[in-house]
């Protein structure tokens, strides 16, 4: 073999291949292979894939101390303007080399001053060749709307639009036949709810949809109506003061649900007949809280309804996954007739914070006769009175009657749950840690079936991260024999052997 001549075995691939590794870069770093050699000089321009990103551009470099203020803003507004008209005239000169080739994805990303009259002409052209794989993410002060050429394409299978303060959505006609996934986010309607229905009522055989940071709040409703839809994200632009009117839902097919938004003031049809998995952000506003703080400052938490979500939980009672965040356990307790019966659940994340109590945790584990994995993330909670045998923050005078009725069953004497997993168990120079080891012994007392508990622990200091171990390992008294730990920390992983040894050296 030779070894003194070097071989450029890169450009020795055919030219699909290369086109191929090209289109996973963005343009800019696509063009500059044009260099390399006379068989890069074009090779670039067949690439199928077009990624402009303008922050690549207007890269503005540090300052100069030397230099003022007043004169630095007038610099860097010279700059810009010049660095802007490169962007543009980049962008101009790409399509014109690649003329009417197949086009498979264009995105743009634009944060600066870009002429719209340009912008507009990219989108038509891309969409006259045909291109599959539309992102448009643009901060601009566009008053007009996007062109509706947009929501008439024949060949559109995925469309993203981001267009924070610009152009919003006005469609009389949609035509979207090939469109499986469609992205929306911070984007205006100009009628609302009616124009987001006659925007999906185009799309025959959508089965991806994310609506995000979305002002509903503004309007008379909001609603999701696709037989063809498979996932759903769903984040309305939550507001302090603001709850959305009507929210509904009629999705049969859903198998994943992400949903994020206040507490709607009714939910006048939830379909959700085959839903999977869910995450659950649902929210009340800063009023609502103050009702709930004061109902239990006064001792009158019970009955006290302060909203009504029972609608929207109900129609997630089929699910085999679920995710709650920390504000839907208080949707739970506050604004909501009662805890189905969630049947199918076998594996259940709950969030939590010191600011939120467990009070709703106990008659999700009652209704939840399936499950199987229970993780909490973070194990810390507002006291109260009312978490039942969930916790030890129960009254004192209540512990002498614990102790004459322990056969008594409870939510975690009749639990299921086999592998329980607390993310954020405790952090380096934790006050509060011993606490949270009784709190583990707790559940190791009551839970009869736990096969696993595995502690992530947030601290790099060993001897804490064993100290704990220890403390676990020799609890005496555990409600299975079958319990094996596995305690991980920023360096240590430690797990009990193949046999449990609870209460054993």
């Amino acid at each position: 073999m030779d070894f003194g001549r070097s071989r450029d075995i890169i450009s020795g691939l055919p030219d699909s291949l290369l086109c191929h590794i090209l289109s996973f870069l963005n343009t800019k770093e696509a063009a500059s292979t044009s260099v390399l050699a006379k068989k890069w000089r074009y090779l670039f321009a067949s690439v199928p894939n077009l990624d402009f990103d303008d922050s690549v551009h207007l890269r503005l470099g540090k300052r100069n101390p030397a230099v003022s203020g007043e004169d630095y803003l007038k610099m860097i507004n010279e700059r810009s303007d010049q660095l802007s008209t490169s962007f543009m005239d980049f962008v101009d000169q790409v399509l014109r080399l690649q003329d009417n080739s197949p086009l498979h994805k264009f995105s743009l990303k634009i944060r600066d001053c870009v002429d719209i009259v340009r912008i507009i002409c990219w989108i038509l052209k891309v969409l006259e060749r045909g291109v599959s794989d539309l992102e448009l993410d643009m901060h601009l002060k566009w008053k007009s709307s996007l062109p509706s050429k947009i929501f008439l394409s024949e060949t559109l299978v995925r469309l993203k639009l981001s267009v924070e303060r610009g152009p919003f959505i006005d469609v009389e006609d949609v035509h979207l036949p090939k469109l499986k996934t469609l992205h929306i986010v911070s984007v205006k309607f100009e009628k609302h709810g009616i124009g987001l229905n006659k925007l999906l009522s185009g799309c025959h055989i959508l089965e991806e949809l994310n609506l995000e940071y979305i002002s509903w709040c503004l309007w008379d409703f909001v609603s999701v109506s696709l037989t063809t839809l498979k996932r759903l994200t769903f984040c309305g632009e939550v507001m302090q003061d603001e709850n959305p009117i009507s929210v509904s839902f009629n999705t049969p097919n859903l198998v994943y649900l992400m949903f994020t938004d206040a507490i709607a003031d009714e939910y006048s049809t939830v379909n959700f007949d085959s839903l999977v998995e869910a995450h659950i952000n649902l929210q009340m506003s800063e009023d609502q809280v103050e009702q709930t703080r004061f109902s239990d400052s006064e001792g009158n938490m019970e009955g006290c309804m302060v909203a009504n979500a029972t609608e929207l939980i109900m129609g997630i009672c089929n699910v085999k996954i679920l995710y709650l965040s920390v504000y839907t356990l208080e949707v739970l307790t506050y604004c909501c007739e009662a805890i189905p019966l969630f049947n199918n659940l076998t594996h259940l994340t709950i969030e939590s914070n010191s600011e939120v109590g467990w009070e709703s945790v106990s008659g999700l584990l009652k209704n939840s006769p399936n499950l199987e994995t229970l993780v909490f993330k973070g194990l810390v909670h507002r006291f109260t009175d009312t978490c039942g045998d969930m916790c030890l923050c129960k009254p004192w005078e209540e512990d002498e009657e614990e102790e004459e009725d322990e056969e008594t069953p409870t939510c975690l004497s009749s639990c299921p749950v086999k592998v329980l997993k607390i993310l954020e168990f405790g952090k380096i120079y934790d006050d509060e840690i011993e606490k949270r080891i009784d709190q583990v012994k707790h559940f190791l007392e009551k839970i009869p079936d736990i096969e696993q508990l595995i502690l992530h622990y947030n601290t790099p200091v060993d001897e804490d991260v064993i100290k704990v171990y220890q403390q676990l390992r020799r609890h005496p008294k555990v409600a299975s024999s079958k319990c094996k730990l596995q305690l991980i920390s920023d360096n240590l992983s430690l797990s009990s052997k193949d046999c449990a040894l609870f209460g054993i050296d």
